[in-house]
C-alpha cells in the first residue's frame, strides 16, 4: 500500500466510511418501521418481475432524470450531467485504474489515479482513457456551471426563484460545487509535472510553471479530498440524501408500497428522497396567484424531516395535486400532509350510528348512483343524471337521495380518520347489501375516495366515464350542437385519478370543444378545494379567477366541468354560463 498512500486521502476515506455507516443505519431503521401491510407487500413481491421495472426506473430517473427533463430540459441537463457524469467518472476511473495497475489496489486509488500513476502510457489504451476522463469531467463541470447560474439567476431555467436551503444544504452544496473544479485543478497541476493529462487537464497544466505546479499539487489534491469527504459527511443530513434514497423509494414503490394514514418508515424514505429542486414552487397556485412561498412540498417535506414543521405549512394547501403532477420523484406529498393533520386524538367513535338505520334498497340489476354532498348543493347535476339514466333505459338506485351520507374524504383530508372510517364502513355496508354491480358518482371527490380508499367489490365510475360508455355503446342517443365549450379538469378527477379523455370524448359528441390555456395535468384548481382551511374567501376567489382566465382565453360560449364544487365556484365568479357535462348531455338528448 506504501506506493498508493498519501495522508491527503484520509478526509475522503473518513467521509466515505461515515457516509455508508450513517446511510445503512438510517435505511435499516426506516425499513424496520414499515407497518405490517407494507412489510407483507415487500415480502410477497421482492422476488417478482416488479424488480426489473424498479431497475429500469432507477436508471432513467436517478441517473438520466427523464421526468425532470420532460418538465424542464435545461434543468434536466443540469441534474443529468452531474449525476450521470459523476457516475461515469467513478466507473470509467475504476476500469482505467484496473487496466493500468491491476487488481488489489486500495479503493481510493481510482479516485486519485492521476496523482498515484504518473506514467501516461501505462497500457495500450491509456491515452484514450485519459481523454475520456477529461471529457466526462468537462460534462460534469458544465452541469456545475449551470448550478451556479441557477442560484444567481433562476429565471434562465424558467423558475421564478431558487429554493431556500437550510444550513445542512448550504454546507453540502458548497462542498459539491468545489469538488469538480478542485479535481480539474489537481489533475492539471499533476499534468504540468508529469505530462499525464488529457486534452483539457494537460492544456491547463501547460499554463503552470514547474515550481508553481510543484508547490500547488499536494495542497490541491488535499483540498479535493477534503471537499469529497465534507460532502459525504453532510449528505445524509442534507437534500443530497435523495441521491441514494430515491433508489430505495423507487424500489419499494414498484413493489406496491404506499403511504398509509399514519407515518411509517416509508414516509421517511419519501421525506429524504425530495431533492428540493423547487419545481413544485412554480407549479403551486398559492405561489403563482397569492404569492405564498413557504408552504410548498419542498418546504413542507424539508421542515417535517427536520422536526420544525409549523401548523400553517400543514394546513395551508389546496391538496389540488398540481405540485405532485410536476414532482420528478413522484412523492405522495398530499398523503404525507394528511398524516400531519391527523386528529385521531380528538376523534370520538360511533359518530354515524344513525346511518345503520338506513336500509339498503334492493338494487340487484341496477346501477347505484351516489350524487355526493356538493351535488345536492348544485341539483342541476343530479337532475341531469336522473334524466340520462331514464333516457338510457337504465334502472338505478339513488342511494343518497333522501338521507345524504358523505363519502368521508373531506374528513380524511382534515385528519379526522375515525369519522372517515366510520362513514366508509356504513357506505360500504349499504352498497354491498344492495346487490348493485356498478357505482356511479357525480362528484370527483367522492369518486377518488370510492376508487382508492374503499375496498368495494364492484366497479366505480365517474359519471363522465359512464356517459361516455353509454354513448359509445349506442344506449344513449345525443346530438351535436354548435355550442363552443371549454372543459375544466377537476383536480381529483384529472390529476387525482387520471380521467382526462372520457369527459372530452363526451363533449365532442354533444358540442364543439375549445382549448383552455392550461389543461389536463396543468389545469388550475378552482380555488375552492376542500383541502385548505386557511385561505380567506377572497384568496380562493383570486385562484378561481386565474383558472377562469385560462378557460376563457379562446372565447367559449360555456365553461363545462365535471365537479359540483368547481361549478359552484365558477358560478360565483361572474355572469358567465357554467354547466356540468351531464347537464350539457341532458340538453342534447335525442328523445
Amino acid at each position: 500500500m506504501g506506493d498508493f498512500f498519501n495522508p491527503f486521502v484520509i478526509p475522503f476515506c473518513l467521509g466515505t466510511a461515515l457516509l455508508f455507516i450513517i446511510c445503512i443505519w438510517k435505511y435499516v431503521s426506516w425499513i424496520r418501521q414499515f407497518d405490517r401491510l407494507q412489510r407483507t407487500i415487500v415480502r410477497k413481491n421482492i422476488f417478482t418481475w416488479k424488480f426489473l421495472g424498479a431497475i429500469w426506473e432507477m436508471l432513467t430517473e436517478c441517473l438520466f432524470h427523464f421526468r425532470i427533463t420532460r418538465k424542464n430540459k435545461l434543468l434536466g441537463y443540469m441534474h443529468r450531467s452531474i449525476a450521470f457524469g459523476w457516475f461515469l467518472l467513478i466507473v470509467v476511473g475504476a476500469v482505467e485504474s484496473r487496466l493500468a495497475l491491476g487488481g488489489g489496489k486500495p479503493f481510493w486509488v481510482s479516485i486519485f489515479f492521476r496523482f498515484f500513476e504518473h506514467n501516461p502510457h501505462t497500457f495500450g489504451a491509456a491515452t484514450f482513457f485519459t481523454n475520456l476522463m477529461d471529457l466526462l469531467l468537462l460534462y460534469v463541470l458544465s452541469g456545475v456551471l449551470l448550478a451556479y447560474s441557477k442560484r444567481i439567476y433562476s429565471r434562465m431555467f424558467g423558475m421564478k426563484s431558487p429554493t431556500k436551503h437550510v444550513i445542512f444544504d448550504k454546507f453540502a452544496l458548497s462542498a459539491l460545487w468545489c469538488i469538480f473544479p478542485l479535481r480539474l485543478l489537481s489533475e492539471s497541476a499533476t499534468a504540468a509535472l508529469y505530462h499525464n493529462g488529457g486534452f483539457m487537464t494537460q492544456a491547463i497544466g501547460n499554463l503552470f510553471s514547474q515550481p508553481v505546479a510543484a508547490a500547488l499539487e499536494l495542497p490541491l489534491w488535499t483540498l479535493y479530498s477534503i471537499a469529497l469527504g465534507s460532502f459525504f459527511v453532510a449528505m445524509p443530513f442534507s437534500r443530497y440524501m435523495h441521491i441514494f434514497t430515491e433508489v430505495f423509494l423507487i424500489y419499494f414503490r414498484k413493489l406496491g408500497v404506499k403511504e398509509h394514514e399514519q407515518p411509517t418508515g416509508y414516509t421517511k424514505f419519501e421525506l429524504s428522497a425530495c431533492s428540493r429542486c423547487g419545481i413544485c414552487i412554480d407549479a403551486c397556485p398559492l405561489n403563482n396567484y397569492l404569492d405564498i412561498k413557504n408552504i410548498q412540498p419542498v418546504y413542507f417535506l424539508r421542515d417535517l424531516r427536520y422536526n420544525r414543521l409549523q401548523p400553517e405549512v400543514v394546513n395551508n394547501c389546496l391538496m389540488c395535486g398540481r405540485c405532485e403532477a410536476d414532482c420528478p420523484v413522484n412523492i405522495e406529498q398530499s398523503a404525507v400532509r394528511k398524516q400531519m393533520r391527523n386528529k385521531k386524538e380528538i376523534d370520538t367513535h360511533d359518530n354515524y350510528n344513525y346511518v345503520e338505520r338506513v336500509k339498503p334498497f334492493s338494487a340487484i340489476g341496477r346501477v347505484a348512483y351516489f350524487g355526493g354532498c356538493m351535488s345536492h348543493l348544485t341539483p342541476g347535476i343530479t337532475e341531469a343524471m336522473c334524466a340520462i339514466f331514464e333516457a338510457a333505459g337504465q334502472k338505478y338506485w339513488y342511494m343518497d337521495q333522501d338521507k345524504t351520507v358523505c363519502c368521508g374524504k373531506p374528513l380524511a383530508q382534515q385528519g379526522f380518520y375515525n369519522q372517515a372510517t366510520e362513514l366508509r364502513r356504513e357506505n360500504t355496508r349499504l352498497i354491498v347489501q344492495s346487490g348493485a354491480q356498478l357505482l356511479v358518482t357525480s362528484c370527483p371527490i367522492c369518486y377518488q375516495e370510492f376508487k382508492k380508499e374503499y375496498r368495494l367489490p364492484i366497479k366505480v365510475m365517474h359519471h363522465t366515464e359512464y356517459i361516455n360508455m353509454l354513448i359509445a355503446s349506442g344506449r344513449l342517443q345525443v346530438q351535436q350542437s354548435a355550442l363552443k365549450v371549454v372543459y375544466h379538469d377537476p383536480c381529483e378527477l384529472g390529476r387525482g385519478c387520471g380521467i382526462y379523455d372520457e369527459p372530452r370524448s363526451v363533449l365532442k359528441a354533444v358540442a364543439t370543444p375549445v382549448k383552455a390555456r392550461y389543461e389536463k395535468e396543468k389545469s388550475i384548481c378552482c380555488g375552492y378545494n376542500l383541502g385548505n382551511t386557511v385561505l380567506e374567501s377572497d384568496q380562493q376567489g383570486e385562484i378561481r379567477d386565474a383558472s377562469m382566465r385560462s378557460l376563457l382565453c379562446n372565447n367559449p360560449d360555456v365553461i363545462a366541468t365535471a365537479c359540483p364544487m368547481c361549478k359552484k365556484a365558477f358560478m360565483h365568479a361572474k355572469d358567465f354560463p357554467v354547466k356540468d357535462i351531464a347537464e350539457i348531455v341532458k340538453d342534447n338528448l335525442i328523445s
